[in-house]
């Protein structure tokens, strides 16, 4: 029949909505995917960003074109080596300045200087991300989503050249923003902690659901919902960990102690966000400028900004590496989250464009020359992958967010000081 099950299917309890990912039973039958709404599967545009640049020697690989050896930080990356685009000799040289860490942040997604630095104009300042929202955004519960693992706030993302959005850290606080209902925060916490799990809320209508899907969507179905239990679980783990009662300043509730587990519950709770359409439009830091984080779980106790003065230390830089090569273990496991997600007749990865890279290049020197950057993703077949891309020293970076533009059909055709797209890309 042509019968089918709407896109927008959710699952509705007191207090909760959870909204499905994409199933066969939202193709009308012997209807082929592109021809129906369901089968119109969005484009998704994420940025995820990382302090202190990167050991660039052990980040760009030796040979550019598609027969490279995968450096040591992007290793972790070699089982999507043919969804992933390097791309290298970029310079962001709007975001120069004797004064770096504070504009390493807020310049990496709109490549102009700040707007208090005498920058003018009406969109000057407003990152790449916010750009996205207005034309992927809007059609989704939350138009973009502003996540971070770092200890105090981070400033990738700016609505407006002086207002930029504020990044969420507590598990906890993005769980309920995805999963519960009600009009403010405050509310919609009050609602989720009556009962021990949202999907208790929604059970019934889960199992009926069920009962009219083929064994395929009801295998999928069955999996995103022990997902979702598992992330809610591991959510509830990490507020019993609070260390609010300690002697520790801003320990907020909810926030796990275990920098791993904060990394995969972050991640996690992205894959999700996408494979639902809850947002197209995602902007993670893994960590901030002058973080002062120490990495004891890896054996690393020297904090993470003194050491990326690492003056040509060879020790010093060899435990950078470590650390640059840790955060590129944790952003693999989301992309493999991503690859593992069928949508339609590909993947979540398939239909996505992810940028993954640092607005700083050498950190002892403070410079944005070259920076480190790689795409993941085909954007429903419109990035090439498999490759690594060296273009000329000082080639600009605002080009490559130009690019990504254009790959997921935003139609805005600057940014910054950009001047065209990638046509390699």
């Amino acid at each position: 029949t042509k019968k089918h099950l709407s896109r927008r299917t959710v699952l509705k309890g007191a207090g909760t909505a959870i909204a499905l990912p994409l199933l066969d039973a939202m193709n009308p039958a012997a209807t082929a995917w592109s021809q129906t709404a369901a089968g119109n599967i969005p484009h998704r545009l994420v940025f995820v960003g990382f302090p202190h640049g990167a050991i660039m020697k052990d980040w760009s690989p030796a040979q550019s074109g598609r027969d490279y050896e995968m450096s040591p930080i992007l290793e972790p990356l070699e089982p999507f080596r043919d969804h992933m685009t390097i791309v290298s000799g970029l310079r962001n040289k709007p975001a120069e300045s004797p004064e770096p860490h504070g504009y390493i942040e807020r310049t990496w997604l709109s490549c102009v200087a700040p707007w208090d630095a005498g920058v003018t104009g009406a969109e000057a300042g407003i990152t790449a991300d916010q750009y996205a929202a207005r034309h992927i955004g809007q059609d989704t519960r939350l138009p973009s989503l502003e996540l971070t693992t770092s200890q105090v706030g981070a400033q990738l993302a700016w609505r407006t050249p002086t207002q930029s959005l504020p990044q969420e850290r507590n598990p906890r606080a993005v769980f309920n923003k995805l999963f519960g209902q009600g009009d403010t925060e405050a509310e919609r916490t009050a609602i989720m902690t009556e009962t021990a799990s949202i999907l208790d809320r929604i059970s019934a209508q889960a199992n009926r659901l069920q009962a009219s899907l083929g064994n395929t969507d009801r295998a999928a179905v069955s999996d995103y919902l022990d997902s979702v239990r598992e992330i809610e679980r591991r959510v509830q783990m990490a507020m019993g960990q609070d260390n609010s009662a300690l002697d520790i300043p801003d320990a907020p509730v909810g926030v796990p102690n275990d920098l791993d587990e904060h990394f995969k519950l972050m991640f996690d709770l992205m894959a999700l966000a996408v494979q639902a359409d809850l947002t197209r439009v995602i902007t993670f830091s893994m960590d901030r400028e002058a973080s002062m984080r120490t990495y004891t779980n890896l054996g690393i106790s020297e904090a993470f900004h003194p050491l990326s003065h690492h003056g040509n230390n060879p020790g010093k830089q060899q435990r950078l590496v470590q650390i640059q090569r840790y955060h590129t273990q944790r952003f693999a496991d989301f992309v493999a989250r991503l690859a593992n997600a069928e949508e339609g007749n590909a993947t979540v990865l398939d239909h996505s464009a992810i940028l993954f890279g640092s607005n700083m290049s050498n950190s002892d020197r403070h410079n944005n020359d070259p920076l480190p950057s790689a795409i993941l993703g085909h954007a429903h077949g419109r990035i090439k992958g498999g490759q690594h891309l060296h273009y000329p020293q000082d080639t600009r970076f605002s080009d490559l967010l130009i690019t990504l533009f254009d790959r997921t059909n935003i139609p805005v055709e600057s940014i910054g000081d950009s001047g065209g797209t990638f046509a390699e890309v």
